[in-house]
């Protein structure tokens, strides 16, 4: 019987493995070719897998919530015409296959692990890399339980672990042998999670899996990062004169609306060049300066949720590119059409708080980078303009830069100056240039 495998595709360089959500097919099901079989997940991403031929599911490789690397087989289709004859005889056979191939993966995964078991007394599910990294960092079962899993049902992922054994050893306080129990004042205190309790008429909503990860990844980055930020108010007056000027021809000649954010981008990209060290990552005790500009742009979704597509060197790339990479990513993420390679790489970020009105914002940072930038809303106010012949006052655009980054490795003197620089390019905008 003609067999082929449905693989499960290459989705992005930095792309390496996903989560299967939803099976679309069942075993022994007709396809018809790139007919969508299942839907997967990788980070924030959604994505659907089409067949790649006609034929018959006769067996699928993986179950639900399991998370499966890139290039490997997770279904079977046969190609054969009469395998619709014989679906059910198939569907039976791969029942009791399953059966066999189950208790042998469970044999293979404990002698792999033998000192955790595949599934606690909790009934929480850990893959064998998980164990195998338990098991070597010493951390007990119990423990493991209680470590708050962002991958499919909860699952806890391969991340999860090391970010709690990497905040775990931070917290460690420092043996001391005493003949009496003594408390140490400098001692870290545990902090336990408030009970919650619900009254009558209140709406109990459970978290969709979007803002479980983003919920986490928030908690995270504050554990990992000492977030400081710097506020720099800054006069754009002459860009919001320009944009006026040139909105609508820009509009028909290049069939994009030009909004605000492009230009705010164009000035971040030429201060990241100027301050390269902000373009860096962590690494334990290593400092990893970044080659190339990656801005992650921080874009709220219909559904209350938040992703960051990335526009990739945009240092390279002038007013008219970034507007059409601006549009384009914005689009697609707000009908949920991005690719999991177009979240990825961010090396810097930048969120718009002004388009909800807001004045400023401390924004969190997102890791593994070290500083993100909010933008406020532009408000007229009144302001000293200096001339030749005295002082007078006008009316001028003003907006406040919020820069937060992580003490760690920036110091207030570079997050600073850096804020600082991205001010001077907005303010110093040449009202007679071209697109």
């Amino acid at each position: 019987m003609p067999e082929v495998e449905l693989i499960m595709p290459k989705m992005g360089e930095s792309v390496a493995e996903a989560t299967i959500i939803k099976w679309l097919k069942k075993e022994g099901d007709k396809i018809a070719a790139d007919e969508i079989v299942l839907e997967i997940a990788t980070d924030k991403v959604d994505s659907e897998i089409p067949s790649t031929s006609e034929g018959v599911l006769v067996k699928r490789l993986f179950n639900e919530g399991e998370v499966v690397q890139v290039g490997k087989a997770i279904a079977i289709i046969s190609t054969d015409a009469t395998a619709q004859v014989v679906a059910t005889e198939v569907k039976a056979a791969i029942k009791e296959v399953s059966i066999s191939v189950q208790k042998e993966n469970i044999e293979s995964s404990v002698s792999e692990a033998s000192q955790l078991e595949n599934h606690s007394s909790s009934g929480k599910f850990y893959s064998p890399l998980v164990r195998n990294i338990a098991k070597a960092e010493g951390v007990a079962i119990k423990e493991l339980d209680s470590i708050t899993g962002t991958g499919a049902n909860g699952r806890v992922t391969k991340n999860d672990i090391l970010a709690y054994i990497l905040n775990r050893t931070k917290a460690q306080p420092a043996k001391v042998e005493l003949s009496t129990p003594t408390v140490s004042s400098s001692a870290p205190i545990p902090h336990h999670k408030p009970a919650v309790s619900s009254s009558v008429g209140d709406e109990i909503i459970e978290m969709d899996r979007m803002r479980k990860i983003i919920a986490d990844h928030m908690i995270m980055s504050k554990q990992t990062s000492a977030h400081v930020t710097s506020f720099v108010e800054a006069d754009v007056t002459n860009i919001v004169k320009w944009r006026e000027k040139v909105k609508s021809n820009f509009e028909k000649r290049e069939g994009e609306k030009l909004t605000f954010t492009p230009i705010f981008i164009e000035a971040l990209a030429r201060a990241i060049k100027d301050f390269p060290m902000i373009n860096i990552s962590v690494d334990g005790s290593r400092i990893i300066k970044r080659k190339n500009i990656n801005i992650g742009m921080a874009t709220a979704l219909s559904s209350g949720n938040l992703i960051v597509p990335v526009i990739r060197n945009a240092d390279t790339l002038n007013l008219v590119g970034l507007t059409k990479q601006v549009n384009d990513l914005s689009s697609r993420a707000r009908s949920g059409k991005l690719t999991p390679d177009d979240i990825q790489g961010g090396t810097y970020t930048i969120s718009n708080v002004g388009s909800f009105g807001n004045v400023m914002g401390t924004p969190i940072i997102s890791q593994p980078q070290v500083a993100i930038l909010a933008v406020g809303v532009i408000k007229k106010k009144p302001a000293v303009i200096e001339t030749p012949d005295g002082d007078l006052i006008g009316v001028r655009h003003f907006m406040f830069l919020s820069h937060s980054y992580d003490h760690r490795v920036v110091d207030g003197s570079l997050g600073g100056q850096f804020v600082r620089r991205v001010a001077d390019y907005l303010e110093q905008w040449d009202v007679n240039r071209e697109y």
